[in-house]
């Protein structure tokens, strides 16, 4: 039996920036699956964009004020389309790891 679609994960984003697969190359067109979030001592945010920084604003996900307490967030259906790249700003975020197809 084979599987609708193969799920990869991302490299770890520590900072903002392109969210690059495993090889280091940047994402294209792609749909994000699920994201695995490790937070810092005080609350944050991951806002993710299409196109780059100045891009179209996709979703913004805030995180605890708990650098042990990871996130694991799942996104139903088909997930979220960028059709050009994913571009990750983190603030107060150790690291982003995405889940994509």
């Amino acid at each position: 039996m084979t599987m609708q679609t193969d799920i990869l994960a991302s490299l770890p984003l520590t900072t903002s920036g392109q969210v690059q697969d495993q090889l280091a190359n940047n994402l294209g067109r792609t749909r994000i699956r699920a994201v695995y979030i490790i937070p810092s001592g005080t609350a944050g945010t991951v806002t993710f964009y299409d196109n780059g920084s100045s891009g179209t604003k996709r979703m913004t996900l805030n995180t605890v004020a708990s650098a042990t307490q990871p996130t694991y967030l799942w996104f139903p259906a088909e997930g979220l389309l960028f059709n050009t790249n994913v571009y990750a700003t983190l603030s107060n975020v150790g690291s982003v790891t995405v889940l994509y197809s």
